[in-house]
């Protein structure tokens, strides 16, 4: 059993006795908002790019910036994010970080050229580091652990899953009948309507035995190491996807962040009070969450950018009909993730994640087989469903793994490490995705060329061999989870024994 120390002595991470189920209810809903919003963002601007690149007159080199500013300070700063919630406070943090966020929405809206409109979502990378952690924790230490905890992961789970493909949709809406301007503004209400109801919603830190932990002292070269050295990766890794693994700076960026990282390690072994406690890594299974969450975030993200592009360039959809089409994929998150909630003190999660993984493998080999001509009920929809429940069910029952038994005082840091494994495997993958893809494409591109006797390629050659690409992606990221099932099958050893036996409380 872990003892607190000193500076985090009553500090339970149970839920308040003055937090009422409907108090509870109305957390979950809350921090359910909170989520959603840093969720839309990234798919949300994806869709209105081109109309930014349009009125503020940026090139399409510049424009990918738009997206790697927020991905640099989010992914960078979120171990800071997740350790600054367990010294100060965590409704003090996820206050200040929807704030931030919420002005950086309000600036990038208004925003009258391209500096400002970076400076803007590098602002709201800065807020969401802050939010996501602060959010996975407070349901960690809002609901008991258990079956009222499950339902929470749940609907969290839910939010995450479907919070791209609703960013699609209504990104679609704004841009069409609005502007590209409301792709930022829409954050703006949002996050009012969110701050103002958070001390209604979540008991003070200072009421949750919180105050002890604000003695506690920030690990500064450790914060200074990680910070500079998960953002380096990330650069690192999104230069490769752009130019190539080859490229100097590309080499020069990972063994930076390799070194930097090597030194936040060292640091973290001999300080009194780490950022990032090596204990997290003690337990196997733990470590082996963070693992399979990288994979599946790779396979997740993969799947999102190659089936988007080819619904768009290849099946010639608009970003409305785009959206629309990911619903049956969100219905399937939703409906594995409360299935998963309910099924998870009954079998533990060993089972759940091996078949998540194996079904979500099966809907990218599924979206593998597509071709030019496939059609969205019998070549799209399948696959989207299957993809769907698989990611239910992984994302529930990992995030149940990898918070269970945390001691209260590492519950923001715990939670920042799965979001930092999510976010830099995600982006590891896209890369790797991306460079499989390119030469996939290029090599059948050339194929397709040779037999028109060196013609240049029509708009179906080319098509033909997007296809190719994407299908080669696909086939790669549906390997990621295949990977992920034989590593929650060869290392979990976590049971429905190990998990807290079940209680009559619940959500209202």
């Amino acid at each position: 059993m872990t003892t607190a120390p000193p500076e985090v002595a009553g500090s339970t991470g149970s839920p308040s006795a003055e937090a009422p189920h409907a108090r509870r209810g109305l957390a979950l809903a809350l921090l359910a908002g909170a989520q959603l919003m840093i969720v839309l963002d990234a798919t949300i601007v994806n869709i209105a790019l081109p109309d930014m690149g349009k009125a503020l007159d940026i090139s399409e080199t510049s424009l990918s910036w738009v997206m790697n500013a927020y991905m640099l300070t989010f992914g960078g700063l979120l171990l800071l994010g997740g350790r600054l919630g367990d010294l100060f406070g965590r409704r003090r943090l996820l206050a200040l970080g929807l704030i931030v966020f919420t002005v950086a929405s309000l600036l990038g809206g208004f925003a009258g050229n391209e500096a400002m409109l970076l400076a803007s979502r590098a602002l709201q990378g800065v807020g969401g580091a802050m939010v996501a952690p602060a959010v996975l924790s407070l349901v960690t230490t809002t609901f008991e652990e258990g079956p009222e905890r499950n339902k929470a992961f749940g609907v969290y789970a839910a939010v995450s899953g479907m919070g791209s493909a609703v960013g699609l949709l209504m990104g679609g809406l704004l841009v069409e009948y609005l502007s590209w301007r409301w792709v930022m503004f829409v954050n703006v209400p949002i996050g009012i309507a969110l701050v103002a109801a958070l001390p209604l919603a979540i008991p003070d830190d200072a009421k949750t035995g919180e105050k002890a932990i604000w003695r506690g002292r920030l690990d500064i070269p450790g914060a200074l190491t990680s910070t500079l050295g998960v953002t380096a990766l990330v650069y690192g890794v999104i230069r490769a996807a752009d130019k190539s693994w080859g490229d100097g700076l590309t080499i020069g960026s990972l063994a930076l962040s390799a070194v930097l990282i090597a030194a936040f390690i060292v640091i973290e072994l001999k300080v009194e009070r780490p950022l990032m406690p090596m204990r997290l890594f003690h337990n196997r299974n733990r470590s082996a969450s963070y693992v399979v969450m990288a994979l599946a975030a790779g396979g997740m993200m993969g799947s999102f950018f190659f089936i988007t592009l080819y619904m768009q360039l290849v099946a010639g959809y608009s970003p409305i009909k785009s959206g629309l089409a990911y619903l049956p994929l969100c219905a399937g998150v939703m409906v594995s993730a409360q299935f998963t909630s309910v099924m998870l003190p009954k079998i533990g999660p060993r089972v759940l994640l091996t078949v998540g993984p194996v079904l979500a493998a099966v809907g990218l080999f599924y979206y593998a087989m597509l071709d030019v001509d496939s059609s969205y009920v019998t070549g799209l929809l399948p696959a989207m469903i299957i993809f769907g429940l698989g990611m239910g069910l992984i994302f529930v029952a990992i995030m149940a793994t990898a918070v269970a038994g945390i001691a209260p005082e590492d519950a923001g840091i715990g939670s920042a490490m799965l979001n930092v494994t999510q976010q830099v495997g995600g982006a590891v993958a896209i890369a790797v995705l991306t460079t499989i893809y390119s030469s996939a494409k290029d090599d059948k591109l050339r194929d397709e060329v040779a037999k028109l006797g060196g013609k240049a390629p029509d708009l179906h050659t080319i098509k033909v061999a997007l296809t190719e690409g994407y299908t080669a992606g696909f086939m790669t990221a549906g390997i990621l989870l295949a990977v992920a099932a034989v590593i929650a099958v060869a290392v979990l050893r976590v049971d429905k024994s190990e998990l807290p036996a079940e209680t009559t409380g619940g959500l209202h």
